[in-house]
């Protein structure tokens, strides 16, 4: 992409921002829609995951990603890795078990389980765009 003008460069940057916007939107819409369809606000608990799950890689890893995709023996960086891997699996479980105890009905658990993974998707997405200068790629 060397030889591509500046324009051209920013106007791609900005559609993978769109696109990026777009994606996290579709998430928010989703879990709204979980909530609202049914007439249960219960899977809304899903939402303290979602705040809580960047929690820890802000105060652990700082503006430091690199050191989360390689071994480290540092403990705060493992720290990090282990409280986002629980917030991750209590995004998944907690619509899982709320359906399990029949407070939610399978519509209302699909569409939060689906809201995830379009929140994962914007994720790895962004983790792409985010370090194509690094010779990460994701895809």
């Amino acid at each position: 992409m060397a030889d591509v003008p500046g324009y051209l460069r920013a106007c791609l940057q900005t559609g993978k921002l769109a696109a990026l916007a777009i994606l996290v939107s579709g998430g928010i819409v989703l879990q709204i829609l979980a909530c609202a369809l049914y007439n249960n606000w219960w899977p809304m608990l899903t939402v303290i995951m979602y705040v809580l799950l960047p929690m820890p890689l802000l105060f652990f890893a700082g503006s430091d990603t690199s050191s989360l995709f390689s071994e480290s023996s540092n403990g705060w960086i493992d720290a990090a890795k282990f409280l986002t891997g629980v917030s991750t699996v209590g995004s998944i479980a907690i619509p899982v078990i709320l359906k399990h105890s029949g407070i939610i009905g399978w519509g209302a658990m699909a569409m939060e389980l689906s809201s995830f993974l379009v929140f994962v998707l914007a994720i790895m997405c962004f983790i792409q765009t985010s370090d194509d200068d690094d010779g990460y790629r994701m895809f």
